[in-house]
C-alpha cells in the first residue's frame, strides 16, 4: 500500500499537529460537549456548528491567530464523536495562538484545552511542546505567553511542564463566565527552548 504523506505540521511519538479545518466540526463539537465539566468554569469551547465555523473562521482566516489541533495519530474515534477520521488521529485537544505580532516585537498569546478522552494521558504536553517549537521555527515567532488563572492547577502544571516560566500576576485581566477574572502570566521565549 503506498504511503500517504501526512497532514501534520509536527509529529510526536503519540500525536501531531495540524491546522484547524472547517470539516472538523462535527468531532470538535461532540467533544465540547462531551468535555463540559472539564472545561468549566476555565474555558468554553465552541459546541456546536455554527458557533464552531465562527471560531475556526476567525483562526483560518485571520493573520494575527493559529489554532492547531492536537491529533493522536493512529487512533481511531470508537466513542461515536464524528465520522471519517483525518490521518487516522482523533482530536485530544487544541492549541490557539493568538494576538500575534510580528517586527520587534514576534510574540503570540496561547489558549489550549484537552478533550476529556484525553486528558491527563500526556498527549497536550506533547502536543504543547510541538506547537511551541513550530511557533519558534516556521512562525518565526520569539515569545509565547500564557495567561492562565490562578485555580486552573492543569492548565499551570501544563505550562511549566512545558518550560514556560512565571512572569507575574494580572489582577482583572479578562472577563471569563460573567466576572473580571486574574491571570497568572507564563511565558516562553525562543532562547529558552533551543538552549535548554
Amino acid at each position: 500500500m503506498p504511503h500517504t504523506p501526512s497532514r501534520h505540521l509536527a509529529e510526536g511519538p503519540r500525536v501531531g499537529i495540524r491546522y484547524f479545518t472547517y470539516a472538523d466540526g462535527a468531532e470538535f463539537t461532540a467533544r465540547a460537549r462531551q468535555s463540559k465539566d472539564l472545561h468549566h468554569p476555565w474555558l468554553f469551547p465552541p459546541d456546536s456548528a455554527q458557533a464552531y465555523e465562527a471560531y475556526a473562521g476567525r483562526l483560518i482566516e485571520d493573520p494575527t491567530k493559529a489554532g492547531f489541533l492536537v491529533c493522536e495519530k493512529g487512533a481511531e474515534a470508537a466513542d461515536g464523536a464524528r465520522g471519517p477520521v483525518p490521518d487516522g488521529g482523533s482530536i485530544a485537544g487544541f492549541v490557539n495562538i493568538n494576538n500575534i505580532v510580528e517586527g520587534g516585537f514576534r510574540s503570540g498569546a496561547l489558549g489550549y484545552g484537552a478533550f476529556a478522552h484525553a486528558a491527563g494521558r500526556g498527549l497536550m504536553r506533547e502536543g504543547l511542546g510541538l506547537v511551541v517549537r513550530h511557533a519558534f521555527g516556521p512562525m518565526r515567532l520569539h515569545r509565547l505567553e500564557i495567561n492562565v488563572q490562578p485555580g486552573n492547577a492543569a492548565s499551570i502544571a501544563l505550562a511549566r511542564a512545558c518550560g514556560f516560566h512565571l512572569e507575574g500576576f494580572s489582577p482583572r485581566m479578562l472577563y471569563i463566565d460573567g466576572a473580571w477574572r486574574d491571570h497568572q502570566r507564563w511565558a516562553i521565549t525562543a532562547e529558552t527552548v533551543t538552549s535548554g
